[in-house]
C-alpha cells in the first residue's frame, strides 16, 4: 500500500471550523487520551478501511467516522506514516500529566526543577519533531537549536526565579508559579525558533479559491502568535488554578506528602482533557490577512501580489495556514 494514497483520502469534516465550537468538537475527538490505547492492528484496520472507502458516498458512516478519528489522532497527515506514541495527538494528555504534575509536585529541589524541566522539553522536541511538516525544508540543525534554546530558557526562567524568590515564606504562593512562567518563556523561544524558516521567507498565502498567490512575513508571524498564545493557554489553568488548590489541601488534616504527585497529576489530567481541545480550537487553522496591511508593512511581497495578479483582481483578503503541519486539519468550508 502506498503511503501517498492513504494520505489522499480524508472524509469532508463533521464539524464547522469556521466557528469555535465546532473546531473543539473535531480536537476533543482526535485528542480523546483513550486512543493512546488503541492497538497498532486496530489502527492499521481504519486506515485500510479508509483507503477501501475513499470513493464511497456513505461518509455518515459510524465506521468510517470511526475510522477516521483512529487515523488523525496517529497518522501523520503529510506523510501519511504511522507516528511515535509520543508524538501523537492522543497522546498530549497523558504525556501532558504526568510531566506537569511532576514539574508542580518537585518546585522546590533544584535537582528536580532542572531534571523536570529538561524532560519536558524533551517532550516538546519529540512531539515537535513527530508532527513536523513533510515538505518543511528545517535542518537537524535547526531542530537541534530550538531544542537547546528552549531548555535553556526553561531552566534559566525557572533557576533564575527560584533563586530570587529563596525559601522565604513571603513569597512561598509565587514559588509555585515558576514552572508555569518557565514553561511559557520556553514556548516563545521554541515555537518561533522552530517555524524561524517562515519568518525569513514567509508563509505561503492563497485567494478565496484556494490558489497560491505569494508570500508574507506578517502573515507568517501572525500565524505563530497565535500558535504560542494556545500553546500558553493550554498549560494555564492547571498551572496557575493548581497551586492555589494544593496550597488550601495542604492544610487539611488528612493531607499526606505522599499523595502529592498523584493528586497532581490526577488534576493536571483532567485540566488538560479540556485544554488541549480547546486551546487548539482558539484560533481558526485558516488565518486571513488583509492585502492592505501586506502594502502597509511589506512593499515588496505587495508589489509580488500586484505583479501575480494585477491591480484590478487583488482581493481585500487573502488567507495561510497557522500550523506548519497544515494536514492536520484540512477542514472543507461547508
Amino acid at each position: 500500500m502506498a503511503v501517498e494514497e492513504s494520505v489522499k483520502f480524508s472524509l469532508p469534516p463533521l464539524y464547522d471550523a469556521r466557528n469555535f465550537w465546532g473546531r473543539f468538537r473535531h480536537f476533543a475527538s482526535i485528542t480523546d487520551w483513550r486512543l493512546c490505547f488503541v492497538p497498532t492492528s486496530k489502527l492499521l484496520e481504519a486506515r485500510n478501511l479508509l483507503l477501501k472507502n475513499r470513493t464511497s458516498e456513505n461518509i455518515e458512516s459510524a465506521e468510517l467516522r470511526y475510522a477516521s478519528k483512529l487515523y488523525q489522532s496517529a497518522f501523520h497527515p503529510d506523510s501519511g506514516e504511522l507516528q511515535n506514541l509520543v508524538g501523537r495527538m492522543s497522546f498530549q494528555v497523558p504525556g501532558g500529566m504526568l510531566l506537569t504534575g511532576a514539574m508542580l509536585a518537585f518546585y522546590r529541589s533544584t535537582p528536580a526543577v532542572v531534571f523536570w524541566q529538561w524532560a519536558n522539553q524533551s517532550f516538546n522536541a519529540l512531539v515537535n519533531y513527530t508532527n513536523r511538516n513533510a515538505a518543511s525544508d528545517i535542518s537537524t540543525t535547526q531542530l537541534g537549536l530550538a531544542y537547546t534554546s528552549a531548555t535553556t530558557a526553561a531552566l534559566t526562567t525557572a533557576l533564575g526565579l527560584k533563586k530570587f524568590f529563596g525559601s522565604s515564606k513571603k513569597f512561598s504562593l509565587l514559588q509555585r508559579f515558576v514552572p508555569f512562567i518557565a514553561v511559557a518563556a520556553a514556548n516563545m523561544v521554541n515555537i518561533p525558533l522552530m517555524r524561524q524558516n517562515e519568518l525569513i521567507s514567509g508563509v505561503a498565502l492563497v485567494d478565496e479559491n484556494g490558489n497560491h498567490v505569494g508570500y508574507s512575513k506578517v502573515g507568517a508571524a501572525k500565524g505563530i502568535s497565535e500558535v504560542v498564545v494556545s500553546r500558553i493557554v493550554m498549560a494555564a489553568p492547571g498551572m496557575l488554578l493548581l497551586p492555589l488548590l494544593m496550597r488550601r489541601v495542604e492544610a487539611l488534616r488528612w493531607y499526606r506528602p505522599a499523595v502529592n504527585l498523584p493528586l497532581q497529576t490526577l488534576l493536571c489530567g483532567a485540566s488538560l482533557t479540556l485544554m488541549v481541545p480547546l486551546a487548539c480550537s482558539l484560533f481558526d487553522q485558516r488565518c486571513s490577512i488583509e492585502v492592505r496591511s501586506i502594502e502597509k508593512h511589506e512593499p515588496g511581497a505587495f508589489k509580488v501580489l500586484r505583479d501575480n495578479l494585477g491591480s484590478e483582481r487583488l482581493p481585500q483578503t487573502l488567507y495561510f495556514n497557522k500550523e506548519r503541519n497544515s494536514g492536520r486539519v484540512s477542514w472543507r468550508q461547508q
